[in-house]
Parts: C-alpha cells; structure tokens; sequence
C-alpha cells in the first residue's frame, strides 16, 4: 500500500487519507486526501485557503478516477469545497464524465452535499490588496508591483502548505504568489487497486470561467491499471498542452519505467514551449506494482509519500531544468 501526493503540504492530506487507504481502499483514500486539503485554511492553493478569480468569487475544480471506464470530473463550483467527493458523484451515479459550472453546484445539493463558504477571510484581504494596488488578471504578467514572476517553491523544511510565502527565510515579494497550485494524489491499496484524485482553486485572480489541467482527464489526472498512475501540478496551460498524465501513463504503458516517464514528460514541455523564469511543472507516477517517482521542470518542487515505511517528503528524481 502507497499514497503520494504533489507538495509537502501532502504529508498531513497523505496521513489523513492513510486509515481509510487500509480500511476502505484507494479510492476512498484518495478522496480523503484531497478533502483534507480542501478545509486547511492554511494550505494557500486548494480549496477555501485559494484565491478568488478577478471577479472576487472563489471556483473550484478535480477529478477522480479508476480507469478510463470510470472516472467523474467537475468544474467551476462556487458552493462546495469538495470537487473530489462531487467528481465521484459524477463517476459513480451518473452515465456522464464531467460536470461545470452552476450545474455541477446544482448536481452536487441533489446529492445532498453540503454547501460550504468557500471564499476564506484572509483570501478576501489578500484579494482586496490585489485591487487597490491595480493588479492584472494574468499574474504571469502582473509586474506593477515591482516584482518579477514567481514560481511556487516548496520549502526544505515544514509542511505548513505555503509555497509562496511565509515567514522562515522566504522572500515577502513571494507572499502575492500564494495560493497558485493543486494538489494530485495517487494510492495503491492492498488489492493493488490505483486511484487518482486532484483538487485545485486554479490560478488567482484568473479570468473567470478559466479552467486548467486539474479537472481534465488525462491532463492533470490519468489512471489505467493496466499501466499505471499519474498526476500533474504547476502551471495548467502547460501541462494541458502535452496531455500530460496520460502522456506520463501511456509511457509506462509502451514499457517505460515510472522515471523515465515523468522524465519525458516534463522534457517535452520544456522543448514545446518558451519558457519564462516563473514557470513550474511537475509530475508523480505510480506503476502497476506501487513504484513511485516524480520530475519537476525547475527545482523547489518535492513529492509526499506514505506507504509501510513511514511518511517523507522526497525531492523529485529527475529536474529538466536544473538550475536554482
């Protein structure tokens, strides 16, 4: 049994999904796990700790999934924290793979889910700072408050969940950079049964509407089981450009091992694309057999791992573009 999650802040999502993994399977686990970082307010790039999009209002977005057969999607929710837990809804009860936008809020209450206050005090400031100091749309490009673009970095020590902030020796430039990533989080029960799930509150400050890889089957979340697991985190437009997961699990499927498909992976966004100082990809897959290994674009990107040894945050194995 195996549980790995994207960013240290999965070392808390990864303990909390670990009893259901060993009593309830992988699916339950992963769910689990992404429902945890959903409701941490002080994990700054999922759920009710995320930014809202330029219009002020938080959306939501995640996937699910089995197997190709079996998999749900949502996006753009605006009352539910869950997007996993409505995803499996999707996969599980309806004859349809994706659900958006108040329709899928609206699916949701029929479950009988409950709505949740998505848009979190501190996220509410933050966004009001945004507007009076006359931020863009793009963050990529939003130079006017004088500083250059910021990629997420995950800390050497700590699981605190900040990757743009905080006050151990990160920049305070880098405190306008929260809140901008996902969290994908791959299990393998004791049957050897993979699951996959991935939550995300998307880029800050986006052009409403917007929707990145995390909710997309086989951008931000593949799984087959007949060749394995991935999922993706970082900058969305990339990853969805290449079809990342499912370009990581067809890999493996053609026999290459889980490293060498991370690590063609994150090679081919950094030959397709003209990359800028910011830009952050990263990418975790399982194998059949529970094997695990990631690659990120740039350094400052680790993975978070729980299986029968204990919990650690691991550096990734491969890094395209290697330098600090």
């Amino acid at each position: 049994m195996r549980i790995a999650s994207t960013w240290s802040f999965g070392l808390r999502a990864n303990e909390e999904a670990w009893p259901h993994l060993v009593s309830e399977g992988a699916l339950a686990a992963v769910e689990a796990a992404c429902a945890f970082a959903d409701r941490a307010p002080d994990i700054d790039s999922v759920g009710y700790g995320g930014l809202p999009d330029a219009s002020g209002r938080v959306s939501l977005d995640g996937c699910v999934m089995l197997s190709p057969a079996r998999c749900g999607s949502v996006a753009g929710l605006r009352s539910h924290l869950h997007p996993v837990s409505v995803a499996r809804r999707v996969m599980e009860r309806t004859p349809h793979v994706m659900l958006v936008g108040p329709d899928a809020d609206a699916f949701a209450d029929a479950q009988d889910l409950a709505r949740a206050e998505l848009l979190s005090p501190e996220a509410r400031a933050t966004y009001e700072k945004w507007l009076r100091e006359g931020g863009t749309v793009d963050q990529s490009k939003d130079s006017g408050l004088g500083f250059e673009p910021l990629r997420p970095v995950d800390r050497r020590h700590g699981d605190d969940g900040r990757l743009f902030g905080g006050s151990d020796g990160v920049p305070a430039d880098e405190a306008r950079w929260k809140h901008h990533d996902t969290i994908g989080c791959l299990a393998i029960d004791a049957r050897g049964v993979l699951a996959g799930g991935c939550s995300t509150s998307g880029t800050p400050f986006k052009v409403p509407g917007r929707v990145g890889d995390s909710p997309i089957i086989g951008h931000g979340l593949y799984v087959d089981p007949a060749a394995g697991a991935a999922t993706a985190t970082g900058m969305g437009e990339l990853i969805m450009g290449v079809c990342g997961a499912f370009l990581v699990v067809e890999s493996m499927r053609r026999g290459a091992s889980p490293l060498d498909a991370v690590r063609d992976a994150v090679e081919r966004i950094a030959k397709t694309y003209p990359l800028e100082p910011h830009h952050q990809a990263g990418f975790i897959a399982m194998g059949r057999d529970g094997r695990v290994a990631s690659a990120a674009l740039r350094p400052g990107y680790r993975t978070a791992i729980r299986d029968a040894e204990g919990a650690r945050a691991v550096e990734p194995d491969f890094v395209a573009i290697p330098e600090v």
